[in-house]
């Protein structure tokens, strides 16, 4: 068995654009937290390092007041930054270009499962529950609702496009707390709640899936009139054309969509979550954004 292909390279800028890119997509964050003395921090908010070799400009965080940062790859290799706000306001932004192929999600509908004894070993930690994929609590309807679905690609389209309509999109009822089990039985949620519940039935089905969060902009589609936030999506290991790999789906959108920037993965939000603070942290400003802009577009300097 052989581990399965994730590509991990450190962040930094890239003298050319990827081969064959046609678009440049400007993206970044300005976050805000509010706190009551010494607090430590992580946050989770570079850019992956599969796709550190696309940035044009750096992604490094900006921390306002100045204080010592470290980073450091976690055990999923996502890129962590850790450091401790003093007190009071703690803000981190960063404005960045990427470049970015301009593709679709990759589509193979005869990419078949795999089965469990033939999975590379990094693989199966995608199968077991965690904590916000209560598989013990989902497996039985999984299997009535999907075991006659063809194995494979088709199978975890049809449990993309079940999700997709279980669950209502609502950006005020988000729940921080809410697992897959909930929110197929309240029925309600945001981009988390599609990711956990899709992963949940997919790793019940035995498919490995793990979770992903990044940017995706309102690129080639209409202009989604909800605040702009990170986004959640999920990735699936099966054997395609070129050989067993992982492909992205989106249970939120049900679409395959372009200009997605992975910034973390793992078992589910729990261990991609854009900041853990280890005391408290109050949000005071929340801005992303993620668009478009032209070749000639040039990134004014940051003080």
């Amino acid at each position: 068995m052989q581990a399965s292909p994730d590509i991990a390279e450190p962040n930094g800028t890239a003298d050319l654009p990827t081969a064959g890119t046609n678009m440049r997509i400007r993206a970044g964050y300005t976050i805000g937290y509010d706190t009551f003395g010494p607090t430590p921090i992580i946050y989770q908010l570079n850019v992956h390092p599969s796709r550190a070799h696309d940035l044009l400009t750096s992604d490094a965080i900006r921390a306002d007041p100045l204080v010592p940062m470290r980073t450091y790859s976690d055990g999923f290799g996502n890129t962590c930054v850790r450091l401790v706000s003093p007190g009071g306001r703690m803000t981190v932004s960063a404005d960045f270009l990427i470049a970015d192929t301009g593709e679709p999600d990759a589509y193979a509908p005869d990419a078949r499962q795999i089965a469990v004894q033939d999975l590379p070993d990094d693989a199966l930690v995608y199968l077991l529950g965690s904590c916000y994929c209560d598989t013990d609590k989902l497996a039985g309807t999984a299997w009535s609702l999907f075991g006659n679905a063809p194995e494979g690609w088709e199978r975890v389209q049809a449990i993309v496009t079940w999700a997709h309509a279980r669950i209502r999109f609502d950006y005020q009822l988000a729940d921080a707390t809410r697992s897959a089990f909930d929110g197929y039985n309240q029925r309600v949620g945001v981009c988390r709640d599609f990711a956990h519940l899709a992963v949940t039935l997919c790793r019940c089905m035995n498919i490995p899936a793990r979770y992903c969060t990044g940017y995706l902009g309102d690129i080639g589609v209409p202009v989604d009139p909800n605040p702009m936030d990170f986004s959640a999506w999920f990735e699936v290991y099966l054997d395609g054309p070129e050989g067993p790999r992982w492909y992205t789906f989106d249970a939120r959108h049900d679409a395959r969509r372009i200009g997605r920037v992975v910034i973390a993965r793992g078992r589910d939000a729990t261990d991609v979550a854009i900041s853990t603070s280890f005391g408290t942290a109050l949000l005071a400003r929340f801005d992303v954004h993620t668009l478009e802009v032209a070749d000639d577009f040039v990134l004014q300097p940051q003080g």
